[in-house]
């Protein structure tokens, strides 16, 4: 609290107000003379919104009946409302979900399904409060355990090795324990554990000796569960293979592979190329002649004569006997000289502009790459003008050209220890291009013309950016510029003035610069004169009206000042005219007739002119009934609601009918019902049934459930005593 005291008054200030500070505060002044006034300020403090300790996430176990808590408090009470997916949470709707007094939201056998983010809601109206907390809901799933090879076999005594894989599933992920004999397997050298994406956890037993074979089980456990499998290994004396090594073999040479294997029995020993899937086993030859396998005694040789670079690659031994068999693999690598991969030797530029040389190689062992300029090597740091960029495989010599003595040709070399090889690189000097020629006009008319041309014999050996072409009046001495579309040899000129005299000439330009320019053609535009047909095109109206689409064609130089349609029905001499304005695209002829067909004449106007008419004709179809004018103009609810009062009206009649003629139907029911609670109080039974059976002056039943054929009716009447009086209809007098 502070407390602020000026000349003519006094402030009590209370910073972070809180429940406790709720009460009576009284203020007392006293004046010079003594006298002493005294006031009194009620303070009311109310709680907001607030929430007390509420966890997210809440966990709970699959299937098991949930209850999310929300504590939440103010005053007054707040009203809470739970929300999931952006929904409210109503028990209408949602059968397994039920807020409960306290709050808190109960979700009856929750899944998997039900997991995410809930929010909880609370506002109070009174003051507008509101404000929610986001509940994330966990449900923990027991464990699901499969294993994908439940029987394993391996060979003893010869470090061998062999991985178990349990694939589990659950919420949380399960913790895998793995045992045998019922003992818990720690980490050790013959046991190392992996646990992989996708719930896969494995064991891998290292340097398998016969005392290895068993039973072994997987088991995995979380917050909700356990769940164990067995699996089982059985220990053999299998093949084995020995001796395998990678090979490196020059190309054009010959290449030895030596696999040797061991087992009990002796195994057979195969071959296979992973390029091709290729097999080779003892005694078999290539169709080249190239591949031979030459085997004895649990050894096997594949012999390479010739050794090519297709050659490169994985090879397979593969060791197979009756109870197993052993594979590993090892990689032919093949070492060759330099080879150069581009045939793009010559570059161009001009001085002062840097081009790059690029040499690309490919070798095994990398190579070694120097640039030589006239029996000069230039050093890696390069000099005032060059600079030298090297990555594996590939060496840039970037070039500044400073005069003519910079052009020429340079030379990259490439080795390594299988040997040395050449590229000549020839830098020349680029020039401005050669004029195009063969310019042409195309397309002439008041406003527009096409400037076609054919690209220059020489680009000066620089890619060509784009065309200039220039055109003027005849006369004058300013040449307007219009630059192509990239390099495209087609290009529009507009805003011509018509009935005038224009040349026209076209320039390539390159990095280097502008080319002189072509030949100078001369074109005329046309004069301006009357404007071409329209184009029309047409489609029926709402009701009696028809749409007539233009499209204008050539303006004739001058802007269409308007359309002049006439029509007429094909039995009638008189024409009738509507006139458009040019700048609207369609005409709305209306009102026609009904099953009727029309001519019609469209006429364009400028100020030159008349064009020739363009003549169209076109159709009225018969007039619709009324059934389809009513629900044409109908949408679908609409007609769906006609349709429902209309089988609603049927069930009336029909009930009514029931109700006359067969005294059955839901307005007997309720006249029945109607008619027993007034007659409640009388003992005179058979005049109940007479007075149910004419309200509303029904026919009489006989007691055997028959109507009276009689027309005679009674009249009930209910007095203020509850008594029932009956007297027979005026009608039977």
């Amino acid at each position: 609290m502070a407390l602020h005291t000026e000349t003519s008054r006094s402030r009590l200030i209370i910073y972070n107000a809180i429940i406790e500070d709720a009460g009576i505060y009284r203020c007392q002044a006293t004046d010079a003379g003594g006298h002493t006034e005294e006031a009194s300020v009620v303070l009311e403090i109310y709680q907001r919104l607030t929430f007390q300790d509420v966890q997210s996430p809440q966990e709970f176990r699959h299937g098991e009946t949930a209850e999310v808590v929300c504590d939440v408090i103010s005053s007054p009470v707040p009203v809470v409302v739970w929300y999931y997916q952006d929904r409210e949470i109503t028990e209408e709707h949602h059968s397994k979900f039920q807020v409960l007094a306290n709050n808190n939201l109960q979700i009856h056998q929750v899944t998997k399904v039900d997991e995410g983010v809930y929010r909880c809601e609370a506002s109070v109206e009174a003051r507008g409060e509101i404000d929610f907390v986001d509940i994330a809901v966990v449900v923990n799933v027991p464990p699901v355990l499969s294993v994908s090879q439940q029987s394993f076999n391996a060979t003893a005594d010869y470090q061998e090795s062999v991985t178990f894989t349990c694939i589990t599933s659950g919420s949380p992920d399960p913790v895998v324990t793995w045992h045998r004999k019922g003992q818990q397997l720690e980490p050790s050298e013959q046991h190392f554990f992996n646990r992989l994406e996708g719930g896969r956890s494995m064991l891998t037993i290292r340097n398998i000796r016969q005392g290895d074979g068993g039973t072994y089980s997987c088991k995995a456990t979380n917050k909700a569960g356990s769940q164990e499998r067995e699996l089982f290994l059985k220990v053999f004396i299998q093949p084995h293979i020995t001796q395998l090594k990678n090979v490196t073999a020059v190309e054009g040479s010959a290449a030895m592979i030596s696999c040797v294997a061991e087992g009990e029995p002796l195994p057979d020993i195969s071959w296979r190329r992973a390029s091709d899937g290729q097999t080779f086993v003892d005694g078999d030859k290539s169709q080249d002649g190239r591949f031979e396998v030459r085997g004895r005694h649990g050894k096997s040789v594949l012999a390479i004569s010739g050794v090519r670079l297709a050659d490169l690659g994985r090879f397979d031994c593969e060791a197979l006997s009756r109870i197993g068999g052993h594979q590993k693999s090892m990689f032919l690598d093949i070492e060759y000289i330099p080879k150069f991969l581009t045939n793009h030797t010559i570059y161009y530029s001009w001085e002062g502009n840097p081009v790059n040389i690029s040499c690309d190689v490919m070798s095994n062992p990398p190579a070694t790459m120097l640039w030589r300029r006239e029996r000069f090597t230039i050093s890696a740091e390069g000099t005032a003008n060059t600079r030298v960029h090297s990555a594996e495989g590939k060496s840039v010599l970037e070039v500044t050209p400073m005069s003519d003595r910079d052009f020429g040709r340079y030379n990259c070399t490439a080795r390594n220890n299988i040997g040395v090889r050449y590229q000549e690189f020839i830098l020349a000097q680029a020039d401005v291009p050669s004029n195009p020629y063969s310019v042409r006009l195309s397309a002439v008319s008041q406003r527009l013309a096409t400037v076609t041309f054919m690209k220059p014999d020489s680009h000066g050996g620089v890619p060509i950016s784009y065309y200039l072409v220039q055109y003027k009046e005849v006369g004058s001495q300013d040449w307007r510029d219009v630059k192509s579309h990239s390099v495209q040899t087609t290009v529009v000129l507009t805003g011509l003035e018509p009935n005038t005299t224009y040349e026209v000439r076209v320039a390539a330009v390159n990095g280097k610069g502008q080319g002189e320019f072509s030949h100078t053609e001369t074109f005329q535009t046309l004069p301006i004169r009357e404007p071409s047909p329209p184009a029309v095109h047409g489609q029926r109206g709402m009701g009696k009206a028809y749409r007539l689409g233009l499209v204008k064609q050539d303006d004739g130089g001058m802007p269409i000042v308007e359309y002049i349609v006439k029509y007429k029905t094909d039995k009638e001499e008189q024409w009738m005219t509507k006139l458009v304005p040019g700048a609207n695209d369609f005409a709305m002829l209306q009102p026609l007739q009904w099953n009727t067909r029309y001519e019609v004449e469209i006429t364009a106007r400028n100020v030159k002119g008349l064009s020739e008419p363009t003549f169209y004709q076109f159709f009225m179809p018969q007039k619709p009934d009324i059934t389809e004018s009513l629900f044409s103009g109908l949408g679908l609810g609409a007609v769906v609601g006609l349709g429902l009062g209309a089988l609603l009206l049927l069930l009336v009649l029909v009930d009514i009918s029931c109700f006359f003629l067969r005294h059955c139907g839901l307005l007997m029911c309720i006249t029945r019902t109607l008619c027993s609670k007034k007659t409640a109080t009388s003992g005179k039974g058979k005049e109940m049934e007479e007075g149910k059976a004419a309200y509303l002056k029904l026919p009489l039943k006989e007691e055997n459930g028959k109507e009276s054929l009689k027309p005679d009716t009674i009249e009930i009447k209910v007095h203020s005593d509850n008594s029932i009086h009956t007297k027979p209809d005026d009608s039977k007098a």
